[in-house]
């Protein structure tokens, strides 16, 4: 059987960094974010008799790193369909990978539902969550609509994303300024293991329930303002974290901090826009959907920029009709 799925990017506002366990991917603080409708990765997945082996195709190209973690996904799935039938899986991004801007979730948040699809399976949108965490732990937030919560857990059924709001709750905008499509030097998944030995961690967890509970609070009110602000300061927490690991991990380039100032002095200049980083160079600049095209005339003039992404709030993953082969 053949089935695909469209899942979108998404942009966390309040972080996850470090694990509790690494098998589960349970990680060590809930976290809160948005899916973004400019982002997103098509996967098609067969499964038949007629394949010897899986093959894994990702942008064209194949890829014996990810093709592992792939395939080690698609047993999770046979095992639950109780099938041996091997796969034949073709991905593609229309963004940039492995360069901060969150592929493995919407990458594996579309294969989980592709998969468990053509695999014959009909899981619930839980359920879908928590078997995406297990292949990308930011995959989970990718599965359901619009502004979601991760709830960290304690299991690996009680870790899992839900929706808080619906993709039409708040217009606001993330505009993604991409400075450099290198590739970072060390992934995600291997950075997660090294936050606990920053001497700032444990301050950090001890504070987060608090920032979760503010940013829910001006998400539900849409009070910008409020919500800038603590976005801002929470992606510069997290990359603190980052600098002061052992060994430490630098992910942003000279155009990110550039980019950090330029807001700043936008800001000072009457326009509302802040600023937040994934784990890479490349910016997200979130603003009012009002002042999208104010936004857009600064950023064309600057140098630095190799290519903007415009997003708005998006619906989770969900099965298309058109096949990619």
């Amino acid at each position: 059987m053949k089935a695909t799925a469209l899942a979108p990017s998404n942009i966390a506002f309040i972080k996850y960094w470090g694990r509790i366990d690494e098998i589960l991917r349970l990680p060590t603080n809930s976290s809160i974010s948005m899916n973004l409708s400019g982002m997103h990765t098509v996967t098609t997945v067969e499964f038949s008799v007629k394949y010897e082996r899986d093959d894994v195709e990702i942008d064209w190209q194949k890829n014996d790193r990810e093709t592992e973690r792939i395939v080690d996904h698609l047993d999770r799935i046979r095992n639950l369909a109780k099938i041996n039938d091997r796969a034949r899986v073709v991905s593609r991004n229309n963004f940039p990978s492995s360069t901060g801007l969150s592929s493995s979730a919407s990458g594996f948040a579309a294969l989980t539902v592709s998969a468990s699809k053509a695999a014959g399976l009909e899981l619930p949108e839980k359920k879908l969550s928590v078997l995406a965490r297990l292949a990308s732990g930011s995959a989970c937030r990718s599965i359901p609509d619009g502004f979601v919560e991760w709830e960290k857990g304690i299991d690996g059924e009680s870790s899992y994303a839900f929706s808080l709001y619906a993709s039409k709750w708040w217009q606001i905008a993330d505009i993604v300024v991409i400075v450099s499509q290198n590739k970072k030097d060390m992934p995600t998944t291997q950075g997660q293991k090294l936050a606990g030995t920053s001497p700032f961690f444990k301050t950090r967890l001890n504070l987060i329930n608090e920032k979760i509970k503010e940013c829910k609070s001006a998400i539900a009110e849409r009070s910008f303002l409020a919500f800038g602000n603590l976005i801002e300061k929470e992606a510069l927490e997290m990359h603190a974290i980052m600098l002061t690991s052992d060994p430490p991990l630098i992910y942003w380039q000279p155009a990110t901090l550039q980019m950090m100032k330029l807001v700043e002095k936008w800001r000072k200049e009457g326009l509302q826009v802040y600023f937040t980083v994934n784990t890479g160079q490349d910016i997200h600049l979130i603003c009012k959907k009002d002042d999208v095209e104010r936004v857009m005339v600064k950023l064309r003039s600057l140098d630095i920029v190799r290519n903007i992404i415009i997003n708005y709030p998006a619906k989770g993953t969900r099965l298309v009709k058109k096949h990619l082969f």
